[in-house]
């Protein structure tokens, strides 16, 4: 099955940005075409069904590119994550499961929209055995337990109308509310140009030009988003913000959002 120059494009940043167990993990899943036929199915879905923007291959690197961008600022910020904390894992396990996470976190949109993550995990569940089993020792019992645990926390938590407690699940929820650049909404508002409810939510997509995410001032994770027109902080205060509120990552976040070339907005 062909792949995109956008996806492969990510993929290599991805990989490059791996080692250890997470880089066989990714390497796994990217070369898994069941997983790819599935990604495109969900964003076949997505778009042409249903009138949604992108939630395939593209936009669950993209989420996943996020998470272990703002793992990697956390890491080298000293912060344990839970598994390391409660002595489940290392770092490298911790981030196999973020990993897992983001890059199924939709695959229950090849089915349906509603509840769609439930479905993730059901999906999803074969191949985070599949990938433990090829990555862990057989008998690492309570190490895949807890990566499993966590990668299923991830992908239940991402739409953030559920509680979740790890700081791995909460680097999956705010790498997906980040994924919100305007090439994300372009193909299906080339499909449709009749009105429609929740066209807001294009229009403010298609503001939004640039998200950035790098070491903060005073805290280890900034979050910079730019955008052409006001009409973008419909985004920020309707998806992002409400993801960051909810995750337990946000007491080590700083948000940033504002019209290019005109003064950055704090919001945290």
């Amino acid at each position: 099955m062909n792949k995109s120059s956008k996806q492969l494009a990510l993929e290599k940043k991805i990989l490059n940005m791996l080692k250890g167990k997470p880089l066989k993990a990714a390497e796994l899943l990217f070369s898994d075409q069941e997983l790819q036929a599935t990604q495109e199915f969900a964003n076949i879905v997505s778009i042409k069904r249903l009138g949604y923007n992108d939630h395939g291959p593209v936009h669950m690197r993209k989420a996943t590119l996020n998470a272990i961008k703002m793992f990697t600022l956390l890491h080298n910020a000293g912060i344990q994550m839970n598994l390391e904390q409660e002595a489940a894992g290392t770092a490298e396990d911790s981030l196999t499961g973020v990993l897992l996470a983001s890059l199924l976190h939709d695959l229950g949109m090849s089915v349906a929209r509603h509840a769609h993550e439930l479905i993730s995990i059901q999906l999803a569940l074969p191949l985070i055995d599949k990938i433990l089993d090829a990555t862990h020792e057989k008998d690492e019992y309570l190490t895949k337990a807890a990566i499993r645990s966590i990668a299923i926390e991830g992908i239940f938590g991402h739409m953030a109308t559920q509680q979740i407690n790890s700081l791995e699940a909460g680097l999956v929820l705010i790498g997906d509310g980040s994924d919100m650049e305007k090439g994300r909404a372009r193909i299906p508002t080339i499909l449709s140009s009749e009105p429609r409810v929740g066209d807001i939510h294009r229009t403010s997509a298609g503001a939004i030009q640039k998200v950035k995410i790098h070491k903060g001032k005073e805290k280890p994770i900034a979050i910079t988003v730019e955008m052409s027109a006001s009409v973008g902080f419909f985004q920020i205060e309707e998806v992002l913000f409400p993801k960051i509120n909810k995750s337990p990552v946000k007491p080590y976040i700083e948000l940033y959002a504002g019209v290019t070339d005109r003064e950055l907005l704090r919001y945290l």
